[in-house]
Parts: C-alpha cells; structure tokens; sequence
C-alpha cells in the first residue's frame, strides 16, 4: 500500500497516519456513500456527472453535503496534484459521523469526510484482444442499488463468485431479468442494436450509462433501454461491461459459452475508439 497524502476531515495527512474513530457510522453499520473518479493527465472525466450522482446519494439517505461543488472540486484537485501520477482514480466517501450506537440517526453530527487516490489501472490490450470471461449468478442484493453506498458485502461476495470461478465479472439477473455486475453495467447487442437495462432502483447508474449513450447517439449506433431475459444475453452478438476501470470492456465468454463468435465485436470497436476520443477531449 502507498503511503500517499489523503484529505480527512480538513486535513491532509499520509494514508499510513490516516484515523477514525471506532464509532463511526460508516464503521459500525456502513451508513455512508462514496464516489469513485477517474483522473485522465490530471483531469477528472465527467467529474460533475460523478458529483451529481454523489450529491443525489447523500440526499437518498439524509447525510447532509459537507460541500458544495466548487469546495469538492477543491478538494480532490488538491489530494490529485499531491499524487506522483498523471492518470489517477480518485476515491471519496462521506459517512454519517461518529455517533453512540444506535440504529436511528444521531439528532447532531459531523459527517466524516475521505479522499484518496491510486494509480489508474486499465485493461491491457492483450486483455481488449480477447475480452473476458464472466460467470451469472442470481442478484441477490437489497433493493436500493441506485444508491452508491458503502454497505457493499452483495457487491463483495459477487465479486469474489467471480474469483473463485475463474472470471473477470459476476452478470446478475432478478427474475430472470439482466441487472448489472458486482462493479460495472452490462450491455447487451443484438442485430446491431445496443440494449441496456432501464436506470431504476436495481442497478447503480454507472457514469458510464450516459456516456455510453452519448456515443451511441454521435456513432448512429442504435440504443434501446428495456428489461432483458437471461436467454437474451446468451444468445447476444456481443455483451459488454462498462465501469470506471474497465471503460468498456468486450465479454466473449459466460459460463463456460462463447458470447456471438467469441471475439470483441464491431460495436464493441466503435465504442471503444469513441470513449477514447472523448477522453482526448
């Protein structure tokens, strides 16, 4: 683990040095949120499409903002500019405060306020060349995943179904019905179309969701948002995931069969140079 300076509750101080008390809400019962921003040359991609859907994360819960955009800004640029690397990804997280332990929320508190950063790591071009594994399994998490809280163990126990089977991502379905992965959306084409599952209370609308829309719209790739059955993703031409980290990824293989003819498809490759276009911008 680096021993970079983080910001935590008005001060930056090395991640080794890095304190909170044992009474933390975020702690005790993962009653916080968190944001996760890429940081391309040192600057945030759609940094205010991230802080909106943080903003609207702490209003879903009740934490009142620490800040407003302009004091966020501030705050990750300075936590940013103190990192040896140029490409970053930049984690915050607010949590309700420290309070006694009680269930209900506290009458007064501060709310704890973290910001870190790490070394961007993307997906290898030998990695894109031949896309990746993913296994399904049933969505078995609460029912408010719009909200991008810390209290994470489906996400955790999805993640690593994925680790012990061998694959890169975990594809979940409710009912039969495609909902995300354990860290990214997933994307599914068929006759050229790209579909995607509708922006409700069972997936966590990646920033990449509007992204991916927008270069749909500029590349005249058609888009569609509907519910998808199972049998739909496996008789896909191509499914891709998309997150922070992964940007868009190709699926080329789900439990074992081959997605379409087992390659990254054309709709994948036109994406791909689109988000790349849109990161230069």
């Amino acid at each position: 683990m680096n021993d970079s300076l983080v910001y935590l509750n008005g001060e930056m101080t090395p991640l080794s040095e890095a304190r909170i008390p044992v009474l933390d809400r975020g702690f005790i019962f993962g009653d916080g949120v968190y944001e996760v921003i890429p940081i391309y040359q040192r600057k945030m991609f759609r940094a205010e499409h991230h802080m909106a859907r943080l903003f609207r994360s702490l209003d879903k819960i009740g934490i009142p903002n620490p800040h407003d955009l302009a004091g966020w800004m501030a705050l990750i640029d300075k936590v940013v500019a103190a990192y040896p690397d140029d490409d970053q990804m930049v984690y915050l997280q607010v949590t309700r405060g420290v309070a006694k332990r009680a269930h209900a929320f506290p009458a007064t508190v501060v709310p704890t306020v973290f910001i870190m950063t790490n070394p961007l790591v993307l997906p290898s071009n030998a990695v894109r060349a031949a896309g990746v594994s993913c296994v399904t399994m049933e969505d078995k998490r609460w029912l408010h995943c719009e909200i991008k809280s810390v209290s994470l163990l489906g996400n955790v126990l999805a993640a690593q179904y994925a680790v012990e089977h061998e694959a890169t991502e975990s594809i979940q379905f409710r009912d039969g019905m495609l909902t995300e992965g354990s860290s990214s959306n997933v994307w599914v084409v068929k006759n050229g179309v790209l579909y995607g599952p509708p922006k409700d209370n069972l997936i966590l609308e990646g920033i990449r969701y509007g992204l991916i829309r927008e270069l749909c719209a500029a590349n005249r790739i058609p888009f569609e948002v509907r519910r998808i059955g199972r049998d739909e993703v496996f008789a896909a031409d191509e499914v891709m995931l998309s997150s922070a980290t992964k940007e868009v990824l190709p699926v080329t293989r789900i439990d074992g069969q081959p997605v379409g003819n087992g390659a990254p498809g054309p709709i994948y490759s036109k994406l791909y140079e689109a988000y790349q276009a849109a990161k230069a911008a």
